[in-house]
């Protein structure tokens, strides 16, 4: 399993000096200066190449960008409107260069409007750190009284609905404003400075589209782009729903196994993968992650380790990031079976047996608190989360 780490380029307080003292091996990295649809510079690529590969003195850092995340997937693509055809043709051709560039591995998603969805960045843990958080009710009050999307309680018990409103009736103007700032602004790549309007016009677009459809134009999308990636020897892995269920009356297609099936069967190819990440998925109490990573394995082409603690096993119930090792998931399972995955593929003699990895978003802790990381990187919650992993990776290799 090859130790990586998700970094955001010079503006990220996470240098790569301090990567390399982590022991990580490899780079997970994105343009995020490049709009949805837009193709990507061979320029801007070998920069950032070049950024992952010195130090901040200036010497050789030895690390490589192992793996892209994400190349998004525009609206347009997803909905097959506008200029989708011409997204289509940019994502290729930004594949071309990343190819040429010698990197193999995509990771992308195919959520509509919202990527991974937080109430909270800064849940107060009983250990003092801090984690982020989906707190149900707290979303509920959003999309009820905050966002007043047509239909939002529709589908909500009444109960859920009536402490939605409480809540909201205690907080603040800006104590709203804040709550919509984090879920719809707060993340890595998020556009800035969209508004309650804007945002009910981005979800009034997905008004007609059924999961079904949804899933439609997932597989022509597929269609368009997988030949090109298994010409180019490159693999292409989707990142599932954050959280794994519907929210915003939006479709969902990447929540379960069968989910994933759907679409690898649809689109059967060594380059059309998986990204298996136990946090978005554990967010489920009927995904069974080690059992997924044995059926899906020869199709894993990327993995996200994280663990969250759910606060019931009802679907769409609150959750918070746990610890690596102290989750819902059972972590020492999971790895086991990438190790198995790994052992399978060294008999098979395929060149990408050992698959990238990163521990994915972290507690803050210590020296993390007052330090201003992108939402779930924090530094120090990360290093722990792999120095974590790396002992029940030796532990169970033997080593």
């Amino acid at each position: 399993m090859k130790q990586c780490w998700r970094w955001f380029g010079p503006q990220d307080l996470v240098s790569t000096d301090w990567m390399r003292q982590a022991g990580v091996e490899g780079v997970v990295s994105a343009l995020h200066q490049y709009p949805a649809g837009e193709e990507w510079s061979r320029e801007a690529i070998e920069t950032r190449q070049a950024e992952i590969g010195r130090f901040s003195d200036g010497s050789p850092s030895g690390l490589t960008w192992d793996v892209v995340e994400s190349l998004p997937v525009s609206e347009a693509i997803k909905t097959q409107t506008g200029d989708w055809r011409a997204h289509v043709e940019s994502w290729r051709n930004s594949l071309g260069k990343l190819a040429d560039a010698g990197i193999r591995t995509v990771c992308y998603n195919f959520m509509p409007v919202l990527d991974w969805t937080r109430t909270e960045f800064e849940y107060r843990l009983p250990h003092g750190g801090t984690a982020m958080r989906f707190d149900a009710i707290d979303f509920a009050a959003f999309d009820l009284f905050i966002l007043k999307r047509k239909g939002a309680g529709d589908d909500l018990p009444e109960d859920v609905v009536e402490e939605a409103r409480r809540r909201h009736s205690n907080w603040s103007e800006p104590e709203c404003k804040e709550l919509f700032n984090r879920l719809v602004c707060g993340l890595p790549g998020t556009a800035k400075g969209i508004t309650a309007e804007n945002f009910r016009d981005a979800l009034t677009a997905y008004h007609d589209i059924s999961a079904d459809h949804l899933r439609s134009n997932y597989v022509a999308f597929l269609d368009e782009v997988v030949p090109v990636a298994e010409d180019l020897g490159m693999r292409l892995c989707c990142h599932p729903d954050d959280p794994p269920f519907p929210l915003l009356g939006l479709p969902r297609i990447m929540s379960t196994e069968a989910d994933h099936l759907s679409i690898l069967e649809a689109v059967d190819s060594p380059a059309n993968g998986v990204t298996l990440c136990s946090g978005s998925l554990g967010a489920r109490s009927d995904n069974d992650l080690p059992g997924m990573m044995q059926r899906l394995g020869p199709k894993v082409h990327f993995i996200h380790l994280r663990n969250v603690r759910r606060e019931s096993d009802h679907l769409g119930s609150s959750f918070y990031e746990a610890e690596h090792l102290d989750g819902d998931t059972d972590m020492r399972a999971l790895v086991a079976a990438v190790l198995e995955e790994e052992q399978r593929r060294k008999q098979e003699g395929r060149a990408d047996w050992n698959i990238p990895f990163r521990p994915d978003h972290g507690q803050k802790i210590l020296h993390d608190s007052g330090f201003d990381a992108q939402p779930g990187y924090p530094a120090i919650g990360r290093l722990r989360g792999l120095a974590e992993l790396r002992g029940l990776i030796a532990g169970l290799s033997g080593v």
